[in-house]
């Protein structure tokens, strides 16, 4: 698990792309250059570690590409402190990204091969999850609510109603809503029972599982 001067090079390179598409965050940027991506994926993709692309982890799940990650986290507005919920683990990649700004991060994961890798390997990097959490992302994780931001790392062909309901007032969902495309949507808890609605564009994401049992 090496992470060379040549990688350091790349990521700032690739923190430089993701700005150049939009980001502005200075906090997030630093983040995207600071986590060791290659080590992330599988070591055949390696030299692709650093191009703003997804690309498949195993399980049928993907990492995501880097600028969806960074434009996912900047909306969230993360400082430091703030108790944020993933839904996805997937290989660990935006949980390390969360962790780098501070945040307290639960995180829920659906694959069981995925969540038990991931669970050995982050500790490895030096990356400590408040806690990962093996079960069914739709129901959010109740036990932990309200939380200052919820962001969901896979396509959700509707809104889980546990999600917007573990927000805190002034909290953030970032979700993207949708079957085949998604579209990047968030949610602001104005009040107990009101929640502003944005629609920021289209994505595509591996669809949110769901536990049929």
């Amino acid at each position: 698990m090496k992470d060379t001067f040549k990688h350091k090079g790349m990521r700032k390179k690739l923190a430089e792309i993701v700005a150049a598409k939009g980001i502005t965050d200075k906090k997030v940027l630093k983040a995207i250059e600071k986590v060791p991506r290659h080590l992330f994926i599988d070591s055949s993709f390696e030299d692709h570690a650093y191009q703003d692309k997804a690309f498949p982890i195993g399980a049928d799940q993907t990492i995501s590409q880097p600028y969806t990650v960074a434009f996912q986290t900047e909306l969230l507005e993360i400082t430091e402190g703030d108790k944020i919920l993933e839904i996805g683990t997937g290989c660990g990649y935006q949980t390390a990204v969360l962790l780098e700004l501070g945040a307290v991060v639960f995180s829920v994961e659906r694959q069981k091969e995925l969540f038990k890798k991931t669970s050995l390997f982050l500790p490895k990097l030096g990356y400590r999850a408040k806690k990962l959490i093996f079960g069914d992302g739709y129901k959010g994780f109740t036990a932990e609510a309200p939380f200052d931001g919820i962001i969901v790392t896979a396509g959700a062909p509707f809104v889980p109603k546990p999600l917007l309901s573990q927000l805190k007032v002034g909290g953030k969902l970032v979700i993207p809503v949708g079957e085949d495309i998604q579209v990047m949507t968030l949610f602001t808890r104005t009040s107990e029972k009101e929640f502003e609605k944005e629609e920021l564009g289209e994505f595509r994401f591996v669809p949110l599982l769901e536990d049929r049992n």
